[in-house]
């Protein structure tokens, strides 16, 4: 009997092997989703994911002199290193006026739908929003839309059936967006990665054209404007505990 058990168990355990080596064989054969892309588009997209690496290197590094500079600094002017640190947040966060390499994308009207005198919509929040998004994933330091600077709290909507920044409306085409880069460098990948990206023919769907101009050394953006609401800070003021 118990000779009969083992056999028992000792069959179960072959067939559960069995059905993984099955199942894992399978998965191997006929894997759910295939990856069609060449050579070449796997390469491309490896090299700006080095790309990535290697700004978000650069920002380690900056991040540890600055640690440095603190542990530095001299005892008679330690805030200078932390009104300098809120001074350099303020320029990031878009609550300064950005003074910087850059480059300029007009948004017009597509010249076809002009020809045939079709019907130009206002830009729609979802194409408006995706394109910043890949701005942003391409590394762009700096935002305005129409004149309306973004920062973190942005919000892009529509509002009784008009586009709105920060609850503003933006006008129907022509209008431009600013935007800044680290460098020319930069700034110049950055338009590489746009018109590669097919962005542009999402624009012209909705019978609008992008029009891109040369990078250029100093381009300006005004400061964001409006208040900004903090929920779950408030301002601690000396004496209190």
């Amino acid at each position: 009997m118990a000779k009969m058990k083992g056999f028992s168990r000792f069959t179960w355990i072959l067939i559960v092997i069995g059905f993984m080596l099955a199942v894992q064989y399978n998965t191997i054969q006929s894997p759910a989703e295939r990856d069609t892309r060449d050579v070449w588009e796997i390469r491309k997209e490896l090299v700006e994911e080095k790309q990535y690496h290697s700004e978000l290197l650069t920002r380690i590094r900056e991040t540890e002199d600055l640690a440095s500079q603190y542990e530095e600094s001299t005892l008679d002017r330690p805030e200078r290193l932390v009104e300098e640190s809120i001074a350099q947040l303020r320029r990031e966060l878009g609550l300064e006026a950005y003074s910087g390499p850059g480059f300029l994308i007009h948004v017009e009207p597509s010249a076809e739908a002009i020809a045939f005198g079709q019907s130009i919509s206002p830009v729609s929040p979802d194409l408006l929003v995706r394109f910043v998004n890949e701005l942003n994933r391409f590394q762009a330091k700096a935002i305005e839309i129409d004149g309306k600077r973004l920062v973190f709290p942005s919000a892009i909507r529509d509002i009784n059936g008009r586009t709105t920044i920060n609850t503003l409306p933006i006008r129907s085409a022509p209008f431009d967006i600013r935007v800044g880069t680290d460098s020319l460098d930069v700034a110049e990948r950055v338009i590489n990665q746009i018109q590669a990206s097919g962005l542009a023919d999402d624009f012209y769907i909705d019978n609008l054209q992008l029009t891109i101009e040369e990078p250029v050394g100093t381009i300006k953006m005004a400061p964001y404007d409006q208040p900004i609401n903090v929920t779950h800070l408030s301002e601690w003021k000396e004496g209190e505990n």
